[in-house]
Order: C-alpha cells, then sequence, then structure tokens
C-alpha cells in the first residue's frame, strides 16, 4: 500500500500529452490524484478552481515559459506557499539556478526515472506540512477545518457554497485588513477567471447568511467606498 495520502493533488503543468500521460500514470500508481494543464493560461484556471498540494511545472511552455509562471505564483501572496518541481531537459548549473532563483523548490531534469521523481515529490511535501499553516483557523468560536472542508460554530456545522469557503478562508488568514473587490477577485476567484466586481458582493451576502445562524456574520464588515474588511472589532 502506497504510504502516500491518495488524495493529495498535484498539478501537472506540461504541454506534450506523452509526458503528462506517463507522469499522470507514475502519481496515480503511486496513490496521488492529478490535475492536468498543458498551457500557462490553463494552469492559472486550475489553481484558481481549486489548490493543490504541489506543482510540476515544465519550463518550455507554449503560451509562456515556465520560470515566468512560477514566479508569478511566488510573487502572489495566495499561491506563495505553493510547492513547485520544475521539470526540464535543461540540466546546465545556471539553468537550475534560474530555476531556483524564479521560486521553485526543486529541479529536475529530462530524462528521469519515476522513482526519483516520486522521492523529490515526497522531500518537497514533507518540507513544505512543516512550514504549512494550521489546518483548522478559529476566530471567536467559528471554526474552518481546511482537511475536511467543514465549518462549524458552537459544535454545529454552517452550510456554505465552494465559493463562499474559499472567501471565508482568504478572510480567515487575511484579518484586519481591508481588501477592496477587484482584490478580493484576484486572490480568491484567480486572475485568469473574468468575472465583474459585483460577484464579489453577491458572494459576500451569501457568506453572511451562512454565517448568520451562529451570528458569525458580523464579522464580514463593509468599508465604504474601499471594500471589506472581516475582524472581530466591529
Amino acid at each position: 500500500m502506497s504510504s502516500s495520502n491518495p488524495r493529495t493533488p498535484i498539478l501537472i503543468v506540461e504541454d506534450e500529452a506523452s509526458i503528462r500521460a506517463m507522469l499522470r500514470f507514475a502519481l496515480e500508481r503511486a496513490g496521488y490524484a492529478c490535475v492536468e494543464a498543458a498551457t500557462a493560461a490553463e494552469a492559472r484556471l486550475r489553481l484558481a478552481e481549486s489548490t493543490p498540494a504541489l506543482a510540476l511545472v515544465d519550463w518550455m511552455l507554449p503560451d509562456r515559459s515556465g520560470l515566468d509562471l512560477v514566479r508569478e505564483w511566488k510573487e502572489d501572496e495566495c499561491h506563495a506557499a505553493l510547492p513547485v518541481i520544475l521539470v526540464t531537459a535543461r540540466g546546465e548549473e545556471a539553468d537550475k539556478l534560474r530555476g531556483f532563483e524564479c521560486g521553485a523548490d526543486d529541479y529536475v531534469t529530462k530524462p528521469f526515472s519515476p522513482r526519483e521523481l516520486l522521492a523529490r515529490i515526497r522531500a518537497v511535501l514533507r518540507r513544505g506540512q512543516a512550514q504549512a499553516p494550521p489546518p483548522v483557523l478559529e476566530l471567536d468560536g467559528l471554526r474552518l477545518d481546511t482537511a475536511a472542508h467543514r465549518v462549524s460554530a458552537g459544535g454545529q456545522r454552517l452550510e456554505m457554497g465552494p465559493t463562499e469557503f474559499r472567501l471565508l478562508h482568504f478572510f480567515l488568514t487575511h484579518q484586519d485588513r481591508v481588501y477592496s473587490r477587484a482584490q478580493l477577485l484576484d486572490h480568491v476567484w484567480g486572475r485568469n477567471v473574468y468575472v465583474e466586481e459585483r460577484t464579489v458582493d453577491v458572494h459576500i451576502r451569501r457568506l453572511r447568511k451562512a454565517l448568520a445562524p451562529s451570528g458569525h456574520d458580523r464579522l464580514v464588515q463593509t468599508v465604504r467606498g474601499a471594500g471589506y474588511r472581516f475582524s472581530s472589532d466591529g
């Protein structure tokens, strides 16, 4: 039996279908779940939909450099903690240094054996777990369990949709600061998802409604002319 968590998702960003298939086969055989993207633009969409435990990123992508994509993620506070392993045919020392300088956590040179790749993935995930934020976030009796994907208060479960869950997770990890609608769209929906700013208002109302039974809707505060803040201070 594999020692890895069968639900641990890995994002594969690789434009060559044959290599993606090989990576998927090796990862799924080891017990991981796989999400695939053939371009940088598609990778952004996948990341906006859900957060993987780790990303494998090819250096040479058809629409932009994998290095640029990794650098973009590492400069975004929402994705900066995402572990990334660069997968590339470039094996020169200077190339490896560029990879690490852009924020990659490890670097695998093609061709490589599946055993080597899996060992590197496990090592990077172990390092990430040591630095990971707490799986349970709490404020004034409100409790968000990221592993169970559950929100509760006073022992009672609060029901909410996936977007409201992501919005609440963002607020709990970014308390007491005002965020504009545009900033919330970037952080919660993703920069490559094109929706109107009024969409934020709709989901704020839904989040407040979901939190209302326990009285925690008061934590979601409207700052007139600026945006929204999540705080226990009135």
